[in-house]
């Protein structure tokens, strides 16, 4: 670990050389990413500089604990080397997590795809609450959201709908969210009372720019068609949407919350993009996940990730055996209680996998 770190801290090093090289300081733009690499090294490097002095304080402290001296002595000796050991510790530690990788697309805009599972009529007003969900989750946090296509069911439920949101961190929030969800309740349409099981499926998927997947034109059947039905609750209202069939993986998008047919286009290629990358993701994370105990945000669709039961008002995710019986709050879009043990169980998996490595 010391090692990595050392390497680290001889780049921060040479970014303050370079930073007070005239050339590089009349260059604003150039100046200002150096800035920004150094930023996001600085803790590590704060970390390393104290730990180094308090490892050479605990040296100290434990040649004079090894001397023969007064008893006296000798206690507040090993009283120090305790004190110090402790602080040495929580510093490794530290570090330990600023040396976790940085999922790079943490900060990106989202795009969540709900799709009816099992379940009939009731699996579409699953995905129609789900879709609610996450809109509130979204609104409480001021960020932007657009349906930008929908299949509904006219039962209120939707077959699928996309959802795009917008905000600076809404990837690294949501993204343990992909999988599959599992409502159990009486149905409005159950004239018995009886409970019945639906799920819906739910695809996060980060915002990428164009040059990340490139698609031939030759691979993508387009097509100009309608906009059907009167469209979602934040969707605007337009006469035209984009179909777009890619032949070589047979995804299909539909789009239709533009006013434009170039607009909609453009962000049905974003959308298939998107998709075409988290395949690639999932089967690289795949690889990944079968060397670790824990498989947090595998993005695995077939895995069934949470469970809402409204008979006890309880929310389970079975990833890492969470319970909330707070059905209603969730269902309001409080999900921080699970995002942030989720997020902790994945930093720990990501630590563990660190320490195995060094």
């Amino acid at each position: 670990m010391l090692d990595k770190i050392a390497k680290v801290v001889e780049r921060y090093e040479e970014l303050e050389r370079k930073m007070t090289d005239p050339e590089v300081l009349a260059d604003y733009q150039k100046i200002a990413e150096l800035a920004q690499e150094r930023s996001e090294m600085e803790p590590l490097v704060r970390n390393y500089r104290e730990y180094l002095a308090i490892s050479e304080e605990l040296e100290g402290a434990r040649e004079l604990l090894e001397a023969d001296g007064e008893e006296e002595m000798t206690a507040m000796a090993q009283e120090e080397v305790d004190l110090l050991s402790v602080k040495l510790e929580t510093i490794e530690g530290q570090m330990r997590k600023f040396l976790v990788p940085k999922d790079s697309r943490d900060d990106k805009n989202v795009i969540i795809e709900i799709r009816a599972g099992a379940g009939g009529d009731e699996a579409g007003i699953f995905a129609a609450d789900l879709l609610r969900v996450y809109a509130r989750y979204a609104e409480a946090r001021r960020w932007k959201t657009d349906i930008l296509g929908e299949n509904s069911t006219g039962v209120g439920g939707y077959k699928e709908v996309i959802l795009a949101i917008k905000g600076k961190g809404a990837f690294s929030r949501l993204k343990f969210e992909s999988g599959v969800h599992r409502v159990q309740r009486v149905p409005v349409t159950e004239s018995q009372g009886r409970i019945h099981t639906s799920t819906a499926t739910v695809a996060v998927m980060p915002e990428i720019e164009d040059v990340e997947i490139e698609l031939d034109e030759k691979d993508l059947e387009i097509t100009a068609t309608f906009a059907s039905g009167p469209g979602g609750q934040h969707m605007q209202k337009n006469a035209t949407a984009v179909r777009i069939v890619h032949k070589p993986s047979g995804i299909m998008v539909k789009v239709q919350s533009e006013r434009s047919l170039h607009q909609n286009k453009r962000v049905a290629l974003g959308i298939i993009q998107a998709r075409l990358q988290d395949m690639e993701d999932a089967k690289q994370h795949a690889s990944v996940a079968a060397h670790r105990k824990a498989q947090v945000g595998t993005g695995d669709r077939s895995e069934k990730i949470r469970t809402y039961n409204y008979p006890q008002g309880r929310v389970t995710d079975h990833r890492i055996g969470f319970t909330s019986y707070n059905l209603a709050g969730v269902m309001e879009g409080n999900l921080d209680p699970f995002i942030d043990a989720l997020t902790v169980a994945d930093e720990a998996a990501k630590l563990a996998a660190a320490g195995d490595e060094d």
